[in-house]
């Protein structure tokens, strides 16, 4: 939902380390000089969408990346960069108001000035419940947010901005959280809290008509052309970009809706970067590609939803059951090639509060205590499973191996369902009406044990696919985000992890590695743990 967000399975870029561009505080380096760098190709599978507040996948959020500067930039080791960033400074004497210093000379694409109104405006559109933006959530931290949605009896919500963003001047707001939260600074590098220049409005406040074909950013990058659905989105460098160039001219996305041939077109020297190796080829392509495959850490997590509002998921030994009867580790080796790591968690680990076997004997194989949960809680009608899955993510033979292992072990009838497009699969998801399993996946949207929990797992939120409602964990979501220390936050986030792995509202399957494969006309690829292609590096031959 991110990947951030929800992961399609073809957006997963890889390399051997994060390499963030450079900057100074204070007003951006403009000097810097690039090169006609030529073009590049990179292969995604169709976004969702284009627009910030509506993009919490990560084929849109790859092209947002390169389109857009978030306030606040990650390093490789996951922490806040405030120099190499939108923002000159974050700060805040008590976690509640937060003071936003934009730095200067930031443009968007149609030449108009970056300013406080621009994060405002932008804000205030995606938390209005009656845009229907899927990443409103995000917002809901700020003061009035709750004002921003429909009231029993009306149509309309009470108000159309949030109460607690004010602008000081045209480079300085402040935002008002209605509770303290000290991992709001963090947050602000989501995507979600991009700016929108005044051409993205009609007049009415509603988004300009065509502004998501070809959304107008304040990044390094801009469109080239219109968003060529099912084909491709083609970028330029955007050469008054204040910070660091790229240095490559063009940027093309090829969308593909299945991996192998993709696999087939970077073999064929049709593709200059595969982000994510196809499962089914993983075997061959270290003799395929050699030295042109590479491997990094992730953020990402594998799982399969557990659809709560089915009746016949209600039981959690039904669930326990299910967990129970997967030999992960089979499926590492066997389609993996060993790459990835089964997981026994719900949190990566990566992350500073995450921890090992959190799951327990939940997710570890063990297929006759397995077959006896299955038989305690009445079974499900029919004996029958549906995995579904978006069929362009090269997921087809791990599900099937899932459902080859539940068949076995539980005695079931177990089949896997692709959904052609990822755009598509997850709007089925949002939708809460597939009879089924479904397959997820997340990579962070910033490095927060947090992220692994509020966005999946609470009430109502934008990413709560099996719709797990438990007033309890609720309430020590809120008990940690007000923690006064980092350390007392974390121990409440791992109470809040305890409580999931009760329940099980999704199974964990694996954490995953980024491996990529690239052409010989590329020389430097590199990646962050969002599992997105750093644009600023990326070096053709």
């Amino acid at each position: 939902m991110k990947v951030r967000r929800f992961v399609a399975g073809l957006a997963l870029p890889v390399a051997v380390a994060v390499v963030v561009a450079a900057c100074g505080s204070g007003t951006p380096d403009t000097s810097a000089e690039a090169t006609d760098g030529g073009t590049v190709t990179i292969g995604i599978a169709e976004p969702e969408h284009l627009v910030p507040s509506d993009t919490v996948e990560n084929n849109g959020s790859q092209i947002l990346a390169a389109l857009f500067t978030p306030l606040v930039q990650f390093d490789d080791h996951g922490k806040p960069d405030f120099t190499n960033a939108a923002a000159e400074s974050i700060t805040s004497d008590d976690s509640r108001v937060w003071k936003v210093k934009l730095k200067d000379g930031f443009t968007f694409h149609n030449g108009e000035r970056v300013t406080a109104d621009s994060y405002i405006n932008a804000w205030n559109y995606g938390a209005y419940a009656p845009h229907a933006q899927i990443g409103s959530d995000f917002y809901s931290r700020i003061d009035g947010a709750e004002a921003l949605q429909p009231r029993p009896g009306r149509d309309k919500p009470a108000s159309t901005k949030l109460s607690g963003l004010h602008k000081v001047d045209d480079l300085n707001f402040t935002v008002t959280l209605s509770k303290p939260f000290a991992e709001w600074q963090k947050v602000l590098g989501y995507s979600v809290f991009l700016p929108l220049p005044a051409a993205a409005f009609a007049g009415d406040g509603t988004l300009a008509k065509g502004y998501e074909e070809a959304p107008i950013g304040d990044g390094p990058f801009k469109m080239k052309g219109a968003w060529n659905h099912n084909q491709s989105i083609s970028l330029e460098r955007y050469e008054a970009y204040p910070l660091a160039k790229p240095k490559v001219q063009e940027i093309d996305f090829k969308i593909y809706d299945n991996q192998d041939t993709m696999y087939a077109d970077l073999q064929a020297g049709n593709l200059d970067i595969q982000p994510q190796i196809p499962s089914d080829k993983l075997a061959g392509a270290q003799i395929d590609l050699g030295d042109r495959l590479q491997k990094s850490p992730s953020s990402y997590i594998g799982y399969i939803t557990m659809p709560y509002y089915i009746k016949a998921y209600d039981d959690p030994r039904l669930r326990r059951a299910i967990s129970m009867a997967i030999d992960r580790q089979e499926i590492v080796d066997k389609i993996f090639q060993g790459a990835y790591t089964p997981a026994n968690s719900w949190v990566s680990p990566i992350v500073q509060g995450a921890r090992d076997n959190s799951c327990g004997d939940a997710c570890k194989f063990n297929p006759s205590a397995a077959r006896a949960l299955y038989q305690q809680s009445g079974g499900l009608p029919g004996n029958k499973i549906d995995l579904f899955y978006n069929g362009d993510g090269g997921h087809k033979e791990w599900v099937d191996a899932v459902c080859i292992q539940l068949h076995r072990n539980l005695g079931v009838t177990c089949n896997g369902q692709p959904i052609a497009q990822f755009a598509d699969f997850r709007k089925r998801v949002r939708s809460h009406t597939q009879p089924g399993l479904e397959r997820g996946a997340w990579s962070f949207d910033y490095p927060s044990i947090e992220d692994y929990l509020t966005p999946i797992f609470k009430t109502g939120a934008s990413s709560n696919d099996a719709q797990y409602a438990n007033p309890d964990f609720d309430k020590l979501l809120a008990q940690a985000d007000a923690a006064k220390s980092p350390d007392e936050a974390i121990k409440l986030y791992q109470s809040a992890e305890d409580m999931v792995a009760k329940d099980m509202p999704t199974i964990p399957m694996w954490f995953r590695q980024n491996i990529t494969g690239y052409s010989e006309n590329i020389k430097t690829v590199n990646v962050n743990l969002f599992a997105q292609v750093d644009v600023l590096t990326l070096e053709r031959s």
